[in-house]
C-alpha cells in the first residue's frame, strides 16, 4: 500500500473532535510513508488533513474540478494539484491514484465519494480496502443502517465485509494490511422477488 484516499468535510464540523482525528490521521499516514490522495480543497477537514501531512513531510496530491477550484479554494501547496474537469472525473482519478480508501467525518460529498467507491468494489472493479473512521460516534447510526440492509435482504454479509468501521486512524491502517477485501464472485439471483 503506497496512499490512501480520504474523504472528507469541506467543513470542520462542530466538535473539536473532528480536527484532532484528520490531524492524527494525516500524521499517521506521513509517519507509516503513506501518501494521502484526497479532493484538492484548502478548507475544513480537508484542509486540516492535507496541511497536516505536508507538515509531517508526507506526499499529498489533491484531485479538484475546475469548477470547485475556487468554491473550496484549491491548495496549491501540496506536492500536486490535479485540476480535473468533472466530478466523474475527479472520483476516478482519486481511485485510481490510490490503494485504500478511509471517510472521515463529512456531508453527502464524503458519503456519495465512499458509497460510490464501495459500490465499485462490490462490482469488482477493484479490490481496494474501505474504512469509515467513526470519530465521536459520527458513522454509528450509518454502520447500524448498513448491518439493517443486511438483516433486509438487500446487501450481502460478504459484501458488507467490503467496508470496515473503526475508531482509531493506526487499528484501520493495520486492519487493511491484514484483511484485504474478499474476491467478489458477482451472481444476480433471478429467483428472488
Amino acid at each position: 500500500m503506497k496512499r490512501v484516499c480520504v474523504y472528507c468535510g469541506s467543513n470542520s464540523g462542530s466538535r473539536p473532535e473532528y480536527r484532532g482525528a484528520a490531524e492524527h490521521l494525516g500524521r499517521r499516514l506521513a509517519e507509516r510513508g503513506l501518501g494521502l490522495v484526497y479532493g484538492g480543497g484548502n478548507v475544513g477537514l480537508m484542509g486540516v488533513l492535507a496541511d497536516t501531512v505536508m507538515a509531517a513531510g508526507g506526499e499529498v496530491i489533491g484531485v479538484i474540478p475546475q469548477a470547485l477550484l475556487a468554491w473550496e479554494v484549491g491548495h496549491c501547496d501540496v506536492t500536486r494539484l490535479h485540476v480535473v474537469g468533472s466530478m466523474h472525473e475527479r472520483k476516478a482519478l482519486m481511485a485510481d491514484l490510490s490503494d485504500a480508501f478511509i471517510a472521515l467525518p463529512g456531508g453527502i460529498g464524503t458519503m456519495e465519494e465512499m458509497f460510490e467507491t464501495w459500490t465499485w468494489g462490490q462490482l469488482g472493479y477493484h479490490r481496494k480496502p474501505l474504512a469509515l473512521l467513526d470519530v465521536a460516534g459520527y458513522f454509528g447510526k450509518l454502520a447500524g443502517f448498513i448491518d439493517h440492509m443486511v438483516e433486509e435482504g438487500f446487501l450481502k454479509a460478504h459484501h458488507r465485509e467490503f467496508i470496515h468501521v473503526g475508531t482509531d486512524a493506526d487499528a484501520v491502517l493495520d486492519h487493511f494490511a491484514a484483511h484485504p477485501p474478499p474476491l467478489v464472485q458477482r451472481r444476480v439471483d433471478r429467483n428472488q422477488t
